[in-house]
């Protein structure tokens, strides 16, 4: 535990949902939910007007709708997020060489190697001062804690959202932590939390008087005794500027259940190609494969191969995987699938018997399951028709009209919002899903200076609330109207 408040945790408020009210004005001040929105989606972000109406991340998105009809449900646009991510980013890596991330929007930064003064007054100084650059430079608001320990910090960071600052000074963690939910402390999940319910432990300062011994009762021995020293806010992990992943993995969640066997195996087949594809990307192989199977029931079932050594194969990977499904019975049918590779390596060690002509073999075979499938749910649709699909918070660009973002779609007509991140609130306007005059298009960028070349408005991105939302007079403008919330 250090002496002074050098460990800094930065936490984005609202942080996806934030970057789409950014980019689109006509959003500003309103509900806006990301995430999946099908009717089996599960809410990624909620912006703080959608909070309001009790909605969460990782609520079902119907859930969402019933308790904010009114609320825009856009889909994640990931593009943009790692855009801001990386300049916020930048600024963190100003302040000090140790930066940790943990996501997008979150990160630890070690002051103390940044050669920051070991006193409050000079640690709450950077706070501050990095609240406001990423302000100037985003449009966008973070929410600061400050601690002797990254379990302080992070707990800080929390208690100063949204936009705000909270330095905890060493020696006064017990004091802070005491009356809290024992629910602050990480790890703490609804099962654990109504273990130590049931006996009588509710806040931080009855897990700590409880004692190391009658958790490990309750706990087990690691959970336990890891507790206690939470308990006691205690905390000596390091900040770690290099984190290696442990495991590359995707997965989908599917609208219909999956009771065709020939189609669920095409879809892993898919899926442990989209995998590799990630493990490339990320310049790494694995040598264990890990297929994760969601049946119609919600019960879960993993299975996995350790293969003789670390592959980036697709054939290898598309083999193992298929071959861990036909252990796992599916036909009452399967709600979700998964493939993933752990055990990571930067080097690859071919399998001798991953040939070519097995490559060749497992796309042919996925080549002739695919047929029946299409035949059991329909003709495919072509692929002319699979591109122009319009989610709701897809950026365009008309011909005429210029950028914009989908509103929403359905009966064969698209509906588009034109307005830019420097604009007013836009108008909007309607076409056929096929019009060829409107095309996907690339987010605009949020950050000042970066702004396109090709004739927008040179103006920082994000405008205060009062001048990008309504006219001189105060009054919200009629292309300001709320949006649908189809």
């Amino acid at each position: 535990m250090r002496s002074a408040p050098t460990i800094l945790h930065l936490d984005m408020d609202a942080f996806y949902a934030a970057c789409e009210q950014a980019a689109k004005p006509s959003l500003r001040g309103k509900p806006v939910i990301v995430g999946g929105i099908g009717p089996r989606g599960v809410v990624a972000t909620a912006s703080y007007e959608a909070r309001v109406f009790g909605v969460r991340s990782a609520m079902p998105t119907a859930q969402a709708r019933r308790l904010c009809p009114n609320a825009a449900y856009l889909h994640p646009r990931f593009t943009l997020y790692r855009q801001v991510s990386d300049r916020v980013m930048e600024l963190l890596a100003e302040l000090s060489p140790l930066v940790e991330p943990l996501s997008l929007d979150e990160a630890f930064v070690d002051l103390e190697a940044g050669d920051v003064a070991a006193d409050t007054a000079a640690v709450r100084a950077v706070g501050e001062r990095l609240r406001r650059d990423i302000r100037e430079v985003t449009g966008l608001t973070g929410s600061v804690g400050l601690a002797g320990a990254k379990l302080l910090a992070k707990i800080a960071s929390e208690a100063a959202k949204p936009d705000g600052l909270v330095v905890i000074e060493p020696g006064t963690e017990r004091e802070l932590l005491g009356p809290m939910t024992v629910r602050t402390l990480p790890g703490v999940g609804p099962a654990t939390a109504e273990t130590l319910r049931r006996a009588g432990i509710t806040t931080v300062a009855e897990t700590a008087e409880a004692g190391e011994a009658e958790l490990v009762r309750l706990l087990g021995k690691a959970h336990g005794a890891g507790l206690y020293v939470m308990a006691l806010g205690q905390d000596d992990r390091p900040v770690v500027a290099d984190r290696d992943a442990k495991s590359v993995s995707v997965e989908d969640t599917f609208e219909v259940d999956l009771t065709d066997r020939t189609r669920v195996r095409t879809e892993l087949v898919r899926l442990a190609d989209r995998c590799v594809q990630r493990l490339r990307a990320s310049g790494r192989s694995g040598r264990t494969v890990v297929i994760k199977v969601r049946n119609y029931d919600f019960s879960t079932v993993t299975r996995s191969e350790t293969l003789r050594g670390p592959t980036d194969d697709r054939g290898v990977v598309r083999e193992a995987a298929v071959r861990l499904l036909e252990t796992v019975d599916t036909t009452g049918g399967v709600r979700l699938l998964g493939v993933g590779v752990s055990g990571l390596a930067d080097f690859t060690q071919e399998d001798l018997f991953a040939q070519l002509a097995t490559e060749r073999e497992a796309e042919e075979s996925a080549q002739t399951a695919a047929e029946p499938a299409a035949e059991a749910e329909g003709e495919p649709e072509p692929e002319e028709q699979r591109s122009r699909r319009w989610p709701p918070g897809l950026d365009v660009v008309h011909d005429a009209y210029g950028a914009g973002w989908v509103q929403g779609s359905g009966v064969g007509r698209v509906t588009v919002r034109f307005e830019t991140p420097w604009s007013a609130p836009g108008r909007v306007r309607t076409f056929a899903v096929d019009d060829p005059a409107l095309r996907p298009g690339e987010p605009l960028p949020l950050v000042v200076g970066a702004e396109p070349a090709s004739g927008q408005s040179s103006e920082p991105a994000i405008r205060p609330k009062s001048l990008s939302t309504g006219g001189e007079d105060g009054t919200e403008s009629e292309a300001g109207e709320e949006i649908s919330s189809r």
